[in-house]
């Protein structure tokens, strides 16, 4: 009798290897300076100069998969934001004389008025946007910027209005700016073909974290500008968030500042902003495979002003 074999090949999809659901991971945070002076981050430093002058603490933390929950969550209430079903970028397509985001020209040429148009039509009563920058990070060893695996906010109220002054068209269009409502938000993507799969971004509702555990630290240039960032403190009642396999069609609005957080009503809507700033970190998913393909990305930084 002949004997027939069968052979069953199971293919394994991209979307196959991405980590879903809660997850305990660990995260990175905030330690100040043993001596008590004031803490700092110097960029690109000189030899000699030590990088920063405060330590981080790693601790396992449950993160919340929000996926199919995205609606869930605004800036007003927790200064993130999920938007979904974006249309590819030009500075994709090499028929628009895209550069697949490898050329700085062409970032700002293409995308930032993608990315200025999106704001204005996300968040209710913008009427002015200034992008300010952009980082690239890649996970390979030879990029200069990589995913950034401790918790921290971007901006602080000194920093934000410090941006206003310094990006504004003139003093006087400042401090015109000053006195209505002004924000930075920081708008993020991912870069990879397929579902993200390794280092992906948590973020913490902001109306869990105390401002007593957000601490300003300098962030000093070496052209002698120094801005500010601050650390994050580890608290029990923190609620962290992250939404698995982000795809290129996705973008997650991190608000870094927002001059109205903590105001009792918004023009008379009756709704107080609990958003204004929003922790946030890359983190290692234990779940993921050792030869995940690492993670790439693109955020962009904003001022946005009104109403």
């Amino acid at each position: 009798m002949a004997t027939t074999t069968t052979t069953t090949t199971t293919t394994t999809t991209s979307e196959d290897r991405v980590p879903r659901g809660n997850v305990v991971a660990p995260l990175s945070f905030y330690v100040p300076p043993s001596d008590g002076s004031t803490p700092f981050n110097n960029i690109d430093p000189a030899p000699g100069l030590p990088e920063r002058n405060y330590s981080y603490q790693t601790l396992p933390v449950t993160i919340h998969d929000i996926r199919g929950l995205e609606s869930s969550f605004t800036l007003d209430n927790d200064a993130f934001q999920i938007l979904q079903g974006l249309p590819p970028s030009a500075e994709e397509d090499p028929a628009k004389n895209g550069s697949n985001f490898t050329s700085d020209a062409s970032i700002s040429q293409l995308y930032y008025p993608e990315v200025t148009r999106l704001l204005l039509d996300t968040i209710p009563g913008s009427n002015k946007v200034i992008i300010f920058d952009h980082t690239i990070r890649r996970t390979s060893p030879s990029a200069p910027r990589g995913p950034v695996q401790r918790v921290h906010i971007d901006q602080t109220a000194f920093s934000a209005a410090q941006r206003v002054r310094r990006h504004a068209s003139s003093p006087e269009e400042a401090e015109r700016l000053l006195q209505g409502r002004y924000r930075i938000v920081n708008v993020w993507r991912p870069l990879n073909k397929g579902p993200v799969e390794s280092f992906p971004l948590a973020f913490a509702s902001s109306q869990t974290v105390n401002d007593k555990d957000i601490v300003p630290v300098e962030h000093r240039y070496k052209d002698g500008y120094t801005g500010q960032t601050a650390g994050v403190l580890h608290d029990q009642g923190q609620k962290w968030y992250f939404l698995s396999g982000m795809t290129g069609d996705e973008r997650i609005l991190l608000e870094c500042f927002d001059s109205w957080a903590g105001k009792e009503v918004l023009e008379g809507e009756g709704r107080t902003v609990k958003g204004g700033r929003v922790p946030h970190t890359a983190f290692e998913d234990p779940r993921q495979r050792a030869d995940a393909e690492g993670r790439e990305s693109i955020e962009v930084r904003a001022l946005v002003f009104g109403p």
